[in-house]
């Protein structure tokens, strides 16, 4: 008897432990494609992937390289890019960011824009910028088009895009007033720049 209270004793000083080493290795569930999508443009995805203990990067990887699915083909590239879970390798991380651009994602060609745009990661081209930037506008992404306007306001693109640009702030909806305000300024910015009957046409609701 002496023995097998030493051994309930044992068992309840591990019982613990093992309870923790259960929840860690419980399986994480792979995200869907909806999921992902609005972690990414939540700029969430690679704080999720770090969370879930890097447990779905075989996975990751299989559905950006094998399946080429366009928002695991984003999260893979920037996991590559940043070292995230995986050795670092900013020219595979891009290579997969353009294979995601290149299937339309919004959220890869407004990051790659940005990347051209700052020289970040890739050389400074401010002209293939506007070009990955207008792309992700003209699919809706708000980021998108307020850096474009910006390059705009500064002399890069073309005149003739001005009243696209415009078109798209002015139907831009969001919750936010500070963004509000900003969209409000960079669309007097490029008022000043166009010619009224421009304005005018750009001044037309959406047609879905």
């Amino acid at each position: 008897m002496r023995y097998y209270g030493l051994f309930f004793v044992f068992l309840c000083s591990i019982l613990p432990s093992l309870h923790i080493k259960a929840q860690e290795l419980e399986a994480v569930q792979l995200y869907s494609q909806d999921e992902l999508i609005r972690m990414i443009n939540n700029n969430q995805h690679l704080e999720r992937v770090v969370e879930d203990r890097c447990q779905l990067v075989q996975d990751i990887e299989a559905r950006a390289d094998i399946m080429r699915i366009p928002a695991y083909q984003f999260l893979w590239g920037d996991m590559l890019a940043w070292g995230v879970c995986v050795e670092s390798n900013a020219v595979q991380g891009i290579f997969y960011m353009r294979q995601a651009a290149n299937q339309g994602l919004p959220a890869a060609l407004e990051q790659l824009g940005r990347y051209h745009a700052t020289g970040k990661l890739v050389q400074q081209d401010k002209k293939r910028a506007v070009m990955y930037l207008r792309e992700a506008s003209a699919l809706g992404n708000l980021k998108a088009q307020l850096q474009l306007a910006e390059l705009f306001i500064d002399g890069y693109g073309s005149p003739y895009d001005f009243e696209d640009l415009y078109h798209w702030l002015y139907n831009a909806i969001s919750s936010d007033k500070n963004m509000h305000q900003k969209i409000a300024i960079y669309m007097g910015e490029l008022e000043s720049l166009m010619h009224p009957r421009a304005v005018r046409n750009a001044r037309k609701p959406l047609v879905d």
